[in-house]
């Protein structure tokens, strides 16, 4: 969306990456000017996609640059709203789902309510919008909430590594050779 957007060229942008420029221009956009249908919602399980979401914002986007008179590339005059919009129903999408998830895990006996955890991490817990309506959930829940500070959370690479090292230290089932692992690409 940041891409298709051409966060790139905007002013209060340019050296961002694109989640945080959607972010960033979230906080003084108005979700409620363009609003996305939230993906899924027919489907009662805990998969995610944000295809459909994706579909719909380039056509929103399409529309709104036939609208300006303005071509693909060239900055919307309503790029703040578009961008408040989809990080609110990334955030919906991700927090329903989550929350089916937690109630399976209950339901099922997998997570005791006494110490049932809910940890994000990797990029989407750095966006604040994101992790503290997780967070709500969570409390809501009576959930504990784990979520590394936002400098840790951009690289997923850096939360496998910090994972491994806090299983290294517990003494948690880190593997010291690996002759006999046999693993898949998928």
């Amino acid at each position: 969306v940041a891409r298709r957007l051409s966060l790139g060229k905007h002013p209060e942008c340019h050296s961002m990456a694109g989640g945080k420029a959607i972010e960033h221009l979230a906080q003084s956009g108005n979700r409620q000017r363009h609003p996305f249908r939230i993906p899924m919602q027919q489907y009662r399980n805990c998969h995610f996609s944000f295809s459909g979401l994706q579909n719909h914002v380039n056509t929103a986007i399409l529309q709104k640059e036939k609208e300006e008179g303005i071509g693909e590339g060239e900055i919307l005059s309503c790029v703040k709203d578009m961008a408040a919009a989809v990080q609110h129903a990334v955030a919906v999408h991700i927090i329903q789902r989550t929350y089916r998830a937690m109630l399976f895990c209950v339901k099922n006996c997998i997570l005791s309510p006494q110490n049932a955890t809910l940890v994000v991490s990797g990029g989407v817990a750095s966006n604040q919008y994101i992790r503290k309506g997780l967070q709500t959930l969570a409390d809501v829940n009576d959930f504990a909430f784990l979520c590394p500070p936002p400098r840790l959370c951009t690289d997923n690479g850096v939360m496998i590594a910090w994972n491994g090292i806090e299983r290294l230290r517990a003494g948690l089932g880190v593997l010291h050779s690996t002759d006999g692992i046999r693993y898949e690409p998928k």
